[in-house]
This record gives C-alpha cells, sequence and structure tokens, in this order.
C-alpha cells in the first residue's frame, strides 16, 4: 500500500491535518452537488414560481458576503477550524430544515437561502486560509488537484446520481432520499473538523482599508468591477436553465445529465487550461472565453429543445475553464502586487466576494422586477440576453491590467472560487 501510494505521489510527505482538509472537501463536493442542483427544482415543483426561486437564491447571495466579511474577521481573531465547523455546521442545518418542511419549502424559500449563505460564507473562507495553513509550497500543487479532482468527480457523478434517485422514486420521496445523503455527508465532515490541529489566529482584519484601497490601486479597481460584471450572469443562470431543462424535459434524470455533460466538459477543459494556456495567453484567452459564453445563450433562445440544451451545456463546459483558468490567475497575481497582500490576503478575498455578490445580487433584483412588470415567458430570454454579457465584459476591465512585476511580492495562495461551479 506504501509502495503505490509512493508512486501515485512521489516524494511529497502528506501529514493528518492536510488528510483531513482533503476528506472534508470532498465531502462537501459531493454532498453540495448531489443536491444542490435539484433543490431549485424542488422549490419549482412546490410553487410553480419563478420568484419563490429567484427570492431563495437572492437570500443565499445577500447572506453569503455578508458572512464572508462576519468569518474574514473572525479568522483573524479565533481558531480558523472553529469558522469551518461554523461553515460545515449550518451547511448541515440547511439540508436538516430542508428534510423537516419537506414539501413546504417553498414557503420558507429565504430561510433556506439564508442557511445555505450562510453556511457557504463560513466554509469557503476558512477552508480558503486552512488550504494556505496546512499545505507547504511542495505539497500545495498535490493539494488543489487532488481537491480538483475532487470537485470534478462530485460534478459529474453527484447530479447524475441524484436525478437516477429521483427519477425511480413516486412523488418527492426521491428528493428526501438525496438530501437526507447530503445531511449525512456533512455530518461526516463535521465530525473530522474534530480532528483537524488547533490553530490559534492574530493580527487585524482591516476589510475597510481594503475595500478603499481600489482608490488607490487602479489595477484592484479593474478586477473588483470584473468580478461584478462575472455576478450579473452568474445570478440568473444559476437557476433559470436548470429550470429550463427540467421544464423542456420534465425529468430530473435529464437535468443530471445535463450537469454530466457541463461538468465532464469543464473536467477536460480546464486540465487543458491550466497546461496550454501561457500567461502571455491570458488576455486572449479571457476574450474568448467570455465570447463564447455571451454568444451561447443565443444558441437556446433560437431553438429551446433538450438536444440544444445539452450543446449548451458542452459549450459552457468548454468556455467556463478557457475564462476563469486565466482570469483567476490574473486576478491573484493583481492581489500579489497589492499593498500588504501576504498580511491582507483575507481582506482581499472578502472584498472580491462582496464585489461578486454584487453581482449576483443586482441580477437577481432585475429578474424580480422583469417578472413582476412582464410575463415571465417574455421577460426571462431578454434579461438573459441582457445580463449574460457579463463575462464578455470582463475582458475589457482587465486588457488594461500590466503584470510586469518589480519586485517579488507574495502570491496569495487561495484556490478556490466561492462561486458554486453551478454557475450556468
Amino acid at each position: 500500500m506504501k509502495k503505490s501510494l509512493h508512486l501515485l505521489l512521489g516524494d511529497i510527505e502528506i501529514d493528518k491535518d492536510l488528510k483531513l482538509l482533503l476528506t472534508i472537501g470532498g465531502l462537501y463536493s459531493l454532498g453540495i452537488f448531489l443536491s444542490n442542483t435539484f433543490v431549485n427544482i424542488y422549490l419549482w415543483k412546490q410553487s410553480g414560481d419563478y420568484m419563490a426561486i429567484a427570492l431563495y437564491n437572492l437570500a443565499i447571495y445577500i447572506l453569503q458576503p455578508l458572512t464572508f466579511i462576519l468569518a474574514g474577521r473572525w479568522a483573524k481573531k479565533v481558531d480558523r477550524v472553529i469558522v469551518l465547523r461554523l461553515g460545515v455546521l449550518f451547511l448541515s442545518l440547511f439540508f436538516m430544515t430542508v428534510l423537516l418542511v419537506g414539501e413546504q419549502a417553498a414557503k420558507y424559500n429565504m430561510l433556506l437561502g439564508g442557511l445555505l449563505g450562510i453556511g457557504y460564507g463560513f466554509y469557503w473562507l476558512a477552508f480558503n486560509v486552512l488550504t494556505f495553513e496546512v499545505t507547504e509550497p511542495e505539497t500545495r500543487d498535490f493539494f488543489n488537484g487532488f481537491q480538483g479532482l475532487l470537485q470534478s468527480f462530485g460534478g459529474m457523478i453527484g447530479p447524475i446520481l441524484a436525478g437516477y434517485i429521483i427519477s425511480r422514486m413516486a412523488s418527492f420521496q426521491g428528493y428526501t432520499v438525496i438530501f437526507a445523503i447530503s445531511f449525512s455527508l456533512f455530518v461526516l465532515a463535521v465530525v473530522c473538523t474534530f480532528f483537524l490541529k488547533r490553530r490559534s489566529a492574530k493580527g487585524v482584519f482591516r476589510f475597510v482599508q481594503i475595500f478603499q484601497e481600489r482608490k488607490q490601486n487602479k489595477d484592484w479597481k479593474r478586477v473588483l468591477y470584473a468580478h461584478s460584471f462575472q455576478g450579473l450572469r452568474e445570478g440568473i443562470f444559476v437557476f433559470v436553465i436548470s429550470v429550463w431543462v427540467f421544464i423542456t424535459t420534465n425529468s430530473e434524470l435529464a437535468l443530471g445529465t445535463f450537469n454530466l455533460i457541463f461538468s465532464g466538459f469543464s473536467f477536460l477543459f480546464y486540465y487543458a487550461a491550466t497546461r496550454l494556456i501561457k500567461p502571455r495567453m491570458r488576455k486572449g484567452a479571457i476574450f474568448i472565453g467570455g465570447l463564447s459564453l455571451c454568444l451561447s445563450v443565443f444558441l437556446i433562445l433560437i431553438h429551446l429543445d433538450y438536444t440544444t440544451l445539452l450543446i449548451y451545456a458542452g459549450i459552457i463546459g468548454f468556455s467556463y475553464p478557457i475564462l476563469f483558468v486565466p482570469y483567476a490567475s490574473m486576478t491573484y497575481d493583481v492581489i500579489g502586487k497589492a499593498w500588504r497582500a501576504g498580511e491582507m490576503r483575507i481582506e482581499y478575498i472578502v472584498v472580491r466576494e462582496l464585489f461578486l455578490n454584487f453581482g449576483r445580487i443586482t441580477s437577481i433584483l432585475l429578474f424580480l422586477a422583469a417578472v413582476s412588470l412582464f410575463e415571465a415567458e417574455t421577460a426571462i430570454p431578454y434579461l438573459l440576453v441582457g445580463v449574460g454579457v457579463g463575462p464578455f465584459i470582463i475582458y475589457f476591465f482587465l486588457k488594461n491590467i500590466d503584470l510586469k512585476v518589480t519586485e517579488p511580492r507574495e502570491k496569495p495562495a487561495i484556490s478556490k472560487e466561492l462561486a458554486e461551479e453551478e454557475n450556468r
């Protein structure tokens, strides 16, 4: 067994905390991808109302950045492991509440969204900080690669497995089963946090200074505005496309297949993009990826059927990696050159999260206004075109950024985007 691990990992020494953090990340990925896509469909089947789903997602995107700010403060005042545990506990509480309210979930959509947003905020802030602290330069690539593999596995297996389970059971029984499985996975993740070594906190949380830093640092301002436009697309695409797949097919298994194709293409092209996109190619890749995402919307608006939706899944599975691999690298490079980057890495990530969710909230507010004033079937296509241009606009904020480093600066080792990779 040890020889096999040596062949797989080389000379890398993997300590207990690193293994535990990978285990927690794997349980999180499988639990979220197993159920999260289908919460929106669960609410849709109960209410048949876009407003109920939009308000659920709005609650997520309001509570998530607020919790990020609180979690960032606590990460510098209390044990980081406690913050991580709080995140997993709130995610467990979310699924427990879904199970308890059952077929009345649509009536508690804001409560459910708030619980999920709080869970996301605590979990991802702590996970990102702990990733930096439990890994060393020689183990960081292994950790990020293996964590990416676990996320890809969850993204491919979770939705199709959940879709199969739901489609084989009557009424809402299948939903109850997958929510119960997700709840169990998060309970296991909570247990794992008790075996992590306690990590004392230090430092002062300077959120306001980093928020105002955009006035002195033009590149930081450009990155923040780019994230707002990224969020503009994610806000409504995350649930509208899933609902359309379900309405078109009336099948949860079909939705699982859609996500399998999306995740499969994403896995392949994330692997390719990571190895093929060199620093000099970043801006061109961002342009291509953003334009592809923008134009892909017209495919499903021109002719909406299941085959077209599967083609759309493949296109966005290609486009997201081409856009986000260089986009993330440029973001962290800008942060790495910014004022007191090493000391303030938590604050930079929190401020970025604030702008990302501002875009998401704006998108959903536009959606709520549109479906209140007009027929949903008429308003939504125009709205998708309007907010769908967000990823393409990212390029125009980043194209003037000059990343020629004049002196060595610490580059943050925050490896994961918060946005759940369910953003369609």
